[in-house]
């Protein structure tokens, strides 16, 4: 227990090492992202390094709506660069394929994102690359590891 809680106090250091207190380098994205299907992506800083992120995701005959909460560290000599992490949470409808090797065409669970997230200077384009795995809880019920993908958005201010 003692070495979990050091190792957490250790990534909280260095996290806070990290940050720049100037601010996101934009403000709100909207734009796609390639995962196990593909996504429809947006994403609204709601502090200086907080973020919420909403994607519908397109696969299995189906849609996933997800929603997460980001906390986004700058990373020091890359301007734009930062990197995140943070819980969510998910829904997904689907169709009679998935209700035949599933039962359900339901899916309900919580999500985790860690990631990469890049505002190229100079040019309103925001690209990401991250994993998502989800864990649900009805439907599908288990662990799902294989989320996560590159995102491309355009940034709108």
């Amino acid at each position: 227990m003692k070495k979990l809680l050091f190792s957490l106090a250790m990534l909280v250091s260095f996290a806070s090492f990290s940050q720049d207190v100037s601010g996101p380098p934009y403000a709100t994205a909207a734009g796609v992202k390639i995962s196990s299907g593909v996504a429809f992506s947006y994403k609204k800083f709601v502090t200086v390094k907080n973020a919420l992120e909403a994607q519908a995701l397109f696969f299995r005959e189906g849609v996933r709506v997800i929603g997460l909460y980001e906390f986004h560290y700058p990373l020091e000599g890359v301007s734009g660069l930062a990197w995140y992490v943070g819980p969510g949470a998910h829904v997904g409808v689907y169709g009679s394929k998935y209700k035949a090797i599933n039962n359900t065409r339901t899916d309900l669970g919580i999500d985790g994102v860690i990631g990469l997230d890049f505002k190229i200077p100079n040019v309103p384009i925001n690209l990401s690359l991250d994993w998502q795995p989800s864990f649900s809880i009805l439907g599908n019920a288990g662990l799902q590891p294989q989320f996560g993908g590159v995102g491309i958005r355009y940034v709108l201010n």
